[in-house]
C-alpha cells in the first residue's frame, strides 16, 4: 500500500468513525448486553447473577401472564386481513377519476397522522360504556350497549375497532400501487370479455401483491409490537384481557424491575417476528408478482 493510499483510508475511516462508534455503542452493545441480561436475574437495583436459561424456563411455565399476553397479542392478528382488505377497497373507491376526490382521500387519510395517544385517549371516550357517542348511537338504534373498554369480551375487539379507524397509511400506499397499474392490462382483459371481479382478480390483485406483501410484513411487525393503545386506555385490563406482549414486557422491565425476564421476553419476541416474516417471505414466492414473474 502506497502512502497515498494509505492517506485515502485513513481519512475514509476517520469520516465513517461517528457512525461507526454510534453503532457499537448504541446498537451492537446494548444488543449484546440485552442477550447477557436476559440469562441473568437482574433487578436493576442489584448487580446481575448469572442463572442460565431459568428466565426462559420460568416464562415458559408462566400461565397466568407469559402465555395470556401471547394469546391476547395472537388474537391482533384477526385485526391484520381485515386491515389489509379494508385498505384496499377503500384504495380502490379513492382511485375514481371524480370530482373532489382529493378531499376524500385528505379526509381518509387524516386518522393516520394523528398521534397514538391522541388517537387512543379519543376513543377511549368513544368507547365509554357510560357516556360514550358509540353506546349513545347503539341505543339510538335500539341495539344493547356494550362494556368496550370495561368488558373482557369486547375488549380486544375494540381495540380492533380503533384500529381500522387509522388505516389510512396503508390506502395511500395501495392508491399509489393502483396509480402504478398498466391501464393498457385493463383494456386487453376487457377486451377478451373479463368482467369486474375477473380484472380485479387478474390484473387488479397481481400487480398490487408486491404492496400487498409489503402492508402484510409491516403489519405482522407491527402487531407483535401492540403497546401504545393498550398503555394509554387499558394498561392490561380488565382482567388481563388486554395484556399484550410489549405492555408485559414493560411492566417486566419499568414497573417491576425484573430486567432479565424483560431481556429474555424481548428476545422470544425478536425470534417470534423474526420467524412469522420469514414465514411471509416463504410464502411471497407463490403469490407475489413482479415484471419479470413470480418472486
Amino acid at each position: 500500500m502506497t502512502p497515498s493510499d494509505r492517506r485515502r483510508t485513513i481519512t475514509g475511516l476517520l469520516f465513517v468513525a461517528p457512525w461507526l462508534l454510534g453503532f457499537l455503542i448504541f446498537t451492537v452493545y446494548p444488543i449484546l448486553a440485552s442477550f447477557y441480561f436476559s440469562l441473568c436475574d437482574y433487578r436493576v437495583l442489584s448487580p446481575p447473577r448469572f442463572i442460565g436459561l431459568g428466565n426462559y424456563t420460568a416464562m415458559l411455565r408462566d400461565t397466568d401472564y407469559f402465555w395470556r399476553s401471547v394469546l391476547n397479542t395472537a388474537f391482533m392478528f384477526i385485526e391484520l386481513p381485515l386491515a389489509l382488505a379494508l385498505s384496499l377497497g377503500i384504495a380502490m373507491l379513492l382511485n375514481q377519476r371524480l370530482k373532489g376526490i382529493a378531499f376524500f382521500r385528505a379526509i381518509y387519510y387524516l386518522p393516520a397522522v394523528i398521534p397514538t395517544v391522541a388517537s387512543a385517549v379519543l376513543w377511549r371516550w368513544l368507547l365509554n360504556p357510560e357516556y360514550g357517542l358509540i353506546n349513545d348511537f347503539l341505543t339510538k338504534l335500539h341495539l344493547p350497549r356494550l362494556g368496550w373498554l370495561t368488558d373482557p369480551v369486547w375488549s380486544k375487539p375494540s381495540f380492533i375497532l380503533m384500529d381500522l379507524w387509522t388505516v389510512g397509511g396503508g390506502i395511500v400506499i395501495y392508491l399509489a400501487g393502483l396509480q402504478g397499474v398498466p391501464q393498457h392490462l385493463y383494456e386487453a382483459a376487457q377486451m377478451d370479455g373479463a368482467n369486474v371481479w375477473q380484472q380485479f382478480r387478474h390484473v387488479t390483485l397481481p400487480m398490487l401483491s408486491p404492496v400487498i406483501f409489503f402492508n402484510l410484513i409491516m403489519g405482522v411487525i407491527g402487531t407483535f409490537q401492540y403497546f401504545t393503545q393498550t398503555f394509554v386506555m387499558t394498561n392490561g385490563g380488565p382482567d388481563n384481557s388486554t395484556l399484550f406482549y410489549a405492555l408485559y414486557l414493560f411492566q417486566n422491565a419499568f414497573q417491576f424491575f425484573r430486567m432479565g425476564e424483560a431481556c429474555a421476553m424481548a428476545w422470544i419476541l425478536f425470534a417470534l417476528t423474526m420467524g412469522a416474516t420469514w414465514l411471509v417471505f416463504k410464502s411471497s414466492a407463490r403469490w407475489v408478482y413482479y415484471e419479470g414473474g413470480l418472486k
